[in-house]
């Protein structure tokens, strides 16, 4: 399985393969049908209070995927539940709403994932 990451705001493409927003709340001005979703992962957000600390200000980058990977880490059901859902699929494209396209938790999931996935 390959995991991408894209922007929801982008428009949905056929190579995208099974698209998950990792978004807690919806993104601004999008409907449902222009998303395209397969799957809204609310549960593997970060939690309000993580989301509202980390404010994507840059320096706190490396401490938000510290973080975060705790709180997945705490979700284990959840997060075994997701792998369940993605492990046969081709490539899974997560969604983000976030402005910066390095920092942001679906890069920080993404990263959780693949070392998971290693062991």
């Amino acid at each position: 399985m390959e995991l991408r990451i894209k922007r929801i705001y982008e428009a949905p493409a056929e190579d995208d393969g099974f698209r998950v927003l990792v978004d807690r709340l919806w993104p601004r001005g999008l409907t449902r049908e222009k998303a395209g979703l397969d799957l809204w992962a609310r549960d593997l957000a970060p939690s309000p209070e993580l989301r509202k600390w980390f404010h994507h200000e840059p320096e706190k980058w490396p401490e938000f995927q510290i973080r975060y990977a705790e709180e997945l880490d705490r979700a284990e059901a959840q997060v075994a539940e997701f792998r369940t859902v993605i492990r046969e699929r081709a490539r899974v494209t997560l969604l983000y709403g976030a402005k910066s396209d390095e920092r942001n938790q679906a890069v920080a999931l993404k990263a959780y994932l693949e070392r998971k996935k290693k062991g």
